[in-house]
């Protein structure tokens, strides 16, 4: 029956990395489709970007569901309740870096729509570096994640 466990575990993990590379999938996606978007100004395909904001947002919410499933588990039937504070933590900076790029894009189009306006490239600046800052804590708790999951190796 431990071998079972385990096994379930090393799938869970493996689940749980490929929804990662998913999202990170997505958000290259998103940022194609706003880069295209914005291509279409000064009069905006908007229908086109709106199919495209709704289907990025149900990606967005089938990877969130299944990786607070993965932590619900991890917490209670495998008893890891290290790894699913780290999901917990994940989902916040997940939620906080989705938020930022919708900022970002907001300030591209801005930027684009009134070139004459002062500020807008440097609050774009502003912007990426919060994006940064944040993929660098992402990145930190995916690190923490990979060595306390393998530690049970």
């Amino acid at each position: 029956m431990c071998v079972q466990v385990s096994t379930d575990f090393k799938g869970l993990i493996q689940r749980f990395y490929h929804l990662q590379s998913e999202r990170v999938e997505t958000y290259r996606l998103f940022d194609e489709g706003h880069e295209a978007y914005l291509r279409t100004g000064p009069h905006y395909d908007f229908d086109h970007y709106k199919q495209l904001v709704h289907e990025i947002t149900q990606a967005f919410c089938g990877i969130s569901k299944e990786v607070l499933d993965i932590k619900g588990m991890l917490h209670h039937e495998l008893n890891r309740p290290d790894l699913s504070e780290h999901i917990e933590k994940l989902q916040s900076k997940e939620k906080q870096k989705l938020e930022l790029t919708a900022k970002l894009q907001l300030a591209r189009q801005r930027a684009q729509d009134h070139p004459e306006e002062e500020g807008c490239q440097e609050k774009i600046q502003e912007i990426k570096h919060e994006i940064i800052k944040n993929k660098e804590a992402i990145s930190e708790i995916m690190q923490d994640f990979k060595y306390d999951s393998e530690e049970s190796d």
